[in-house]
């Protein structure tokens, strides 16, 4: 990590191992966008979520702690899944793709709505019954090798029959497009709505409230 300074005061940063990497799309058309664009998509998740909350954005603005076991990496399954999105990009069977990282998936789906303001209904109940996790682990674990991706329903099984064939974990967990009152949400059922516009008022206030109005 390039850094001028390394401290804050006479607080150090903590440590920063960081990996860059730069490609090349040879067709700039089919690039993929980080959220989607279109209603009626199947919303899917593919890898495994862990109970991984040690350092994560959870633990550390829940308990402000950021210690702990950081979650494992399987350098394998990330090759794989690097492997199948970009097969399944070639084949345009998908619309959109975002990692989950900082925040896990809660913050993944509340950056895919806002990318282009199309909503999403997601459910966890078949996730968490199949990982073995709560609602909270579900939605704020940062378990790695995982995306998700928006799939329209035309080329849904022939993506299934893709990641199927590579031995990619994956599962339905949602559909794109939620309104209330004509207005786009993000909705986890039987845990939470929330509207998209709420959404980007919180993501776009943080610099002004702490740095003042932008002057132009």
């Amino acid at each position: 990590n390039v850094s001028f300074y390394n401290q804050t005061g006479d607080t150090p940063i903590f440590p920063t191992p960081v990996v860059g990497v730069l490609g090349v799309i040879d067709d700039v058309a089919r690039r993929i966008p980080a959220g989607w664009q279109d209603e009626g998509e199947n919303i899917y998740l593919l890898g495994v979520t862990r109970e991984e909350l040690d350092g994560s954005a959870w633990a550390g603005t829940v308990h402000g702690h950021l210690g702990g076991r950081p979650p494992a990496v399987d350098l394998a399954a990330e090759r794989t899944l690097a492997e199948t999105l970009h097969a399944a990009s070639q084949q345009g069977l998908i619309s959109s793709a975002h990692d989950l990282a900082d925040g896990g998936l809660a913050q993944t789906l509340a950056e895919s709505v806002m990318r282009f303001g199309v909503g999403a209904r997601v459910w966890l109940g078949e996730l968490q019954e199949r990982d073995g996790v709560d609602a909270a682990t579900a939605l704020f674990s940062e378990s790695t090798a995982r995306v998700i991706v928006s799939v329209p329903r035309e080329d849904d099984v022939k993506f299934r029959g893709l990641c199927e064939g590579r031995g990619v974990p994956l599962l339905r967990i949602g559909v794109t497009d939620a309104e209330v009152g004509a207005q786009p949400v993000l909705e986890v059922q039987d845990l939470f709505t929330i509207g998209v516009e709420e959404l980007r008022g919180v993501h776009r206030s943080t610099l002004p409230e702490h740095f003042g109005p932008t002057v132009a």
